[in-house]
């Protein structure tokens, strides 16, 4: 079938309510998600990467929604911050008490977000066989272990990826992380780097593309969003030539308000962690540092909608999470 006939094929069946889902685990730590037949997104976990990230990321219309590079080398895109592979979850500065990690410039603990020099690398040590293939949901649970440059484990996550369609128009992948401190105390520090983000292609962009950031507020743009709360925050206008978008959405039950890391050029990012330091202005005055008791665990639920049309047609505050 070719991939036109494929997402005709996957569109007519989600107007009639029934959307095939389907997940598949490939010998390399990659797993395919299919939303009728086509695949829609990849989960790359392999032994290769710095951390788990997807890509690519496509809407039920066939509209590719992510940056291509680094992961496409001569892809005609900009060529900046080769560490935003698409849409992926860490943290840029995580410390375990009693341990000195490598010295880095800004850094107190280990550098997750970024991919320069002594960065830090979750590396996936598992992932379970689908479970739900059909009408979905499906299910994909993995393990994983954050570790810094010397290879010493900082701590551990199971990370549950849970995939459905929503409507004709839409489909979600629920992240649920639960990070546990098996080593010994940790700190999540004030940075802005962090922390459930997606970098979407350069036609999306705010600048320079005609994309627009919208939040559950109803405010618009970086200058009216960064660094502020708000339950979910999409991105979303005319790209391959159509009008599409990506959003993502903090679960209800999650511990910590979620601030947005969110830039112009094409960065949306979910940090619970920034406070005073990280120039956040919702959080100016605030140094109350997230932290966690060895043995103690913190879940995290985060759900990326990808759609065809714009924010208001999608309504992140809507249907999102199953419970």
């Amino acid at each position: 079938m070719s991939s036109a006939c494929g997402w005709l094929a996957a569109w007519v069946l989600a107007v009639s309510g029934q959307v095939p889902v389907a997940a598949e685990v490939s010998p390399d730590g990659v797993v395919s998600f299919k939303l009728g037949g086509a695949v829609v997104t990849r989960y790359n976990a392999g032994p290769k990467v710095a951390k788990p990230y997807f890509w690519p990321v496509v809407t039920p219309g066939g509209v590719a929604i992510t940056r291509d590079w680094p992961m496409v080398p001569d892809a005609k895109e900009a060529k900046d911050h080769k560490h935003q592979k698409s849409a992926w979850f860490c943290h840029g500065d995580i410390v375990l008490e009693g341990y000195q990690a490598p010295k880095r410039k800004g850094i107190d603990g280990i550098d997750f977000w970024s991919e320069e020099t002594g960065h830090g690398t979750i590396a996936g040590l598992a992932i379970s066989t689908p479970t739900g293939n059909g009408n979905g949901p499906v299910t994909v649970r993995t393990a994983n272990t954050w570790k810094d440059s010397t290879g010493k484990t900082i701590l551990t996550e199971a990370r549950t990826l849970v995939f459905r369609a929503r409507d004709a128009s839409s489909w979600i992948m629920e992240v649920a992380s639960e990070i546990t401190a098996s080593e010994g105390g940790i700190v999540f520090e004030d940075t802005k780097e962090g922390s459930f983000g997606v970098r979407v292609r350069d036609d999306l962009t705010e600048k320079p593309g005609k994309g627009v950031l919208t939040n559950a507020e109803g405010l618009k743009g970086e200058k009216n969003l960064w660094g502020k709360k708000s339950a979910w925050c999409d991105y979303s206008g005319p790209t391959g030539g159509k009008v599409a978008g990506v959003a993502i959405v903090a679960h209800p039950d999650n511990k910590y308000p979620t601030c947005w890391h969110a830039r112009g050029y094409g960065l949306m990012a979910a940090n619970p962690f920034g406070r005073n330091r990280s120039g956040f202005p919702d959080m100016k005055g605030r140094a109350d540092l997230v932290k966690l008791a060895k043995g103690e665990t913190l879940k995290l639920t985060y759900a990326m909608l990808v759609h065809d049309g714009d924010a208001e047609a999608a309504k992140p505050g809507e249907r999102v999470f199953a419970k």
